[in-house]
């Protein structure tokens, strides 16, 4: 990262939701002494027929109610790192435009003629196979190459255990004072189950399980009783992956959690998962 960060080349972020990669890019903007801003959009949570506006921006009279000309995200990084997270959801239609920004640094705003130089670092990132996406013809060859100058993989928590420990004594004092308690330490037994935990949603996931049990816990050090039932579980019976873990072993509370979400954002897993914080996959169960 200290290496691609000082250079002006584009860069590609691989690793699974919740490892950290935004992060990434944000520390890629502050080392590169960029002097513009750090403009992230993530292109799977904007509708397709909205997103090209959304990047571009448009003139005036270019929809019936564009009273006046709108910049875009595209122009707003100008001097700055424009941050676009999964990348692997932007339609087709919009790669080959992309690929003109990133070619020529150069954009037309919807409506208009006019071609527009923009001075962008581009950081692109995926928990996607990205290689695979191109082979199934549904991201493009030429795009894929261009945004590949530096790939970064971010690895998932589960390869470096190690880190559990300072993450969780990095969260602990931000999140007590955000909740309002007075929890300073983690016992060891409690930590342990933490370290051993293959933490299938990454450090998001590591982060909202520290939340639940700084609000369970009524002492100044977090035990092993606020843990989730699904961390205190045998590890010996976690073997057989995250799905049978969450069979196995999720408790009523939980369960009402992912189906109170679910209920609130009518039914959308997506936007379930990026309201909580939480992978994708843990609300395909209910």
């Amino acid at each position: 990262v200290e290496k691609a960060a000082v250079t002006p080349a584009d860069v590609l972020i691989l690793g699974e939701s919740g490892t950290g990669k935004e992060l990434v890019a944000r520390r890629l903007h502050v080392r590169s002494g960029r002097k513009g801003h750090f403009v992230p959009v993530d292109c799977g949570a904007i509708p397709e027929h909205l997103l090209e506006n959304e990047l571009f921006g448009h003139e005036k009279g270019a929809y019936t109610d564009a009273s006046s000309a709108s910049l875009g995200l595209v122009e707003l990084a100008h001097q700055g790192t424009f941050f676009m997270d999964e990348i692997c959801e932007l339609p087709a239609s919009l790669q080959a435009k992309l690929l003109r920004v990133l070619q020529e640094r150069q954009f037309r705003r919807v409506g208009g003629t006019a071609v527009r130089d923009v001075d962008i670092r581009v950081i692109a990132a995926t928990n996607r196979d990205i290689a695979a996406e191109v082979r199934e013809g549904r991201f493009r060859e030429d795009l894929y190459y261009r945004i590949n100058v530096v790939a970064l993989r971010v690895p998932p928590l589960r390869e470096r255990p190690s880190d559990v420990r300072l993450l969780v004594e990095h969260f602990m004092p931000r999140l007590s004072r955000e909740l309002g308690k007075d929890v300073s330490s983690v016992d060891p037994e409690a930590l342990d189950i933490l370290e051993r935990h293959p933490w299938p949603g990454n450090v998001r996931e590591l982060q909202n399980a520290l939340k639940r049990a700084i609000v369970l816990c009524e002492a100044g050090v977090l035990k092993t009783s606020d843990l989730p039932e699904s961390l205190v579980a045998d590890p010996a019976q976690q073997s057989g992956g995250f799905a049978e873990q969450r069979s196995e072993h999720m408790s009523s509370f939980e369960k009402r959690f992912f189906e109170e979400m679910l209920q609130r954002h009518q039914g959308s897993a997506r936007s379930a998962a990026e309201a909580s914080g939480l992978p994708l996959s843990s609300f395909y169960w209910y």
